[in-house]
């Protein structure tokens, strides 16, 4: 069985590949509270869409590492849970059973463009310059939600983002765990980042019970049974109209973008790449993802996608699509477990997707800034996907700026 993974080959342990799907794990488990918050608003059950979000990330992402042996996690997709909540049902009036066929129909559609590696030529056409922009870019982004969910970053109505208070407890607690994370990330201790998460939850314990600021961890209620309700609810047939196919191709193309922005961002960070330069197993890699949005419908929960989080577990050491099968098994508990999963808030991991940033920033240094025709396309492809907090903005903003001054030379 762990033949498959050639562990050797990538110079990795089981040990490795299993700490980098926990630290994977650790910085994505969010999505469990997020995704049934945002779809609930839809009309759909709470506990429902939790369980459907569970049996989505761990069968997709377990796919993932079985089939093309990449360490990245896949799970409903932030923006995409948006689009299905309040752009389809809410705001077109969809139906949620007819908004989870149409997530259905485009992620069969994603998956006979991977077939014909239509989406394989769209990466083809990222120029080397671009993808350390990317890789740039997100480590930016991440770093950024590390900070706003640690309270360093506030909004603020004149400048839009300005600094929280330094005196506060939560920022207090959150620099604490942030340097200690990082002491352990200088020692190389195998178990980094996860060691990191665990001791800024400890730490956060005390706030609200023994010192200031808003209670965080709680502990009322550890146990819940999964709610199936939702599974096989999806409409195939009842979606298939021309009047959505408009909506299809946004879901399309919007996972499209997404899923080659983040293999792309991590692959390059991580150095997973094969002869060519390009992200390794890409082929499979698409297609693994292009099959978890349909397997999502059936679920019952929106398009899942690559997740740039798996960028924590490839900085961990994870290697191969093994820590994927470790991540997507850690899910599974999390049918019964949920509400002690909320206990890890995305305050607990805000120091790690800080120090996740870090590591993403290496490729800056291979961007050619002594010519402007290179240098202006990555500097707006890097600045721009924090600034709009869209990684496709980034994205397509860079590659039209890089082949349009292409063009004019």
């Amino acid at each position: 069985m762990l033949e498959r993974f050639r562990l050797a080959e990538n110079n990795t342990s089981v040990s490795t590949e299993f700490f980098g799907g926990l630290s994977s794990f650790l910085a994505s488990f969010y999505i469990i509270i997020v995704n049934p918050a945002i779809l609930s608003q839809a009309g759909m059950p709470f506990d429902a869409v939790c369980t459907a979000t569970v049996m989505a990330a761990a069968f997709t992402t377990i796919l993932m590492g079985l089939y093309a042996n990449n360490p990245i996690i896949l799970a409903p997709g932030m923006g995409l849970n948006a689009y299905f909540t309040y752009s389809v049902v809410i705001g077109k009036q969809i139906p949620p059973e007819v908004a989870l066929g149409i997530v259905f129909w485009s992620g069969m559609l994603a998956v006979t463009l991977s077939m014909l590696k239509v989406r394989e030529k769209i990466i083809s056409l990222i120029p080397k310059q671009i993808r350390y922009a990317v890789s740039c870019g997100i480590g930016i982004f991440i770093s950024f939600i590390g900070l706003q969910k640690g309270g360093v970053i506030i909004s603020h109505p004149a400048t839009l983002v300005g600094m929280g208070n330094f005196l506060d407890p939560k920022v207090i607690t959150f620099f604490a765990g942030l340097l200690i994370s990082i002491y352990f990330v200088i020692k190389k201790y195998k178990a980094s980042l996860v060691m990191g998460i665990l001791i800024t939850f400890i730490l956060t314990i005390p706030l609200g019970r023994w010192y200031g600021s808003e209670t965080i961890i709680h502990f009322d209620n550890l146990i819940a049974f999964p709610d199936f309700s939702l599974f096989g609810k999806v409409e195939i047939l009842g979606s298939l109209k021309l009047a959505f196919i408009p909506t299809m191709l946004g879901f399309m193309f919007t996972d499209l973008f997404d899923t080659i922005s983040t293999l792309v961002g991590v692959c390059e960070a991580g150095n997973l790449l094969d002869e060519n330069g390009m992200p390794r197993n890409m082929k499979k890699t698409l297609i693994a993802d292009s099959i978890a949005t349909p397997i999502a419908a059936i679920f019952g929960t929106s398009s899942t996608t690559s997740y740039i989080e798996s960028a924590a577990g490839i900085q961990q050491g994870a290697r191969t699509g093994l820590s994927s099968v470790f991540a997507g098994l850690m899910f599974l508990p999390f049918l019964f477990f949920s509400p002690t999963l909320s206990m890890f808030s995305a305050f607990t991991t805000a120091p790690i997707l800080v120090v996740v940033g870090v590591f993403m920033m290496g490729p800056v240094s291979k961007i050619e800034w002594e010519r402007m025709s290179y240098a202006v396309p990555a500097f707006l492809a890097m600045v721009l996907i924090p600034l709009s907090f869209s990684i496709t903005t980034g994205i397509v903003v860079g590659l039209v700026s890089w082949y349009f001054l292409k063009g004019v030379k």
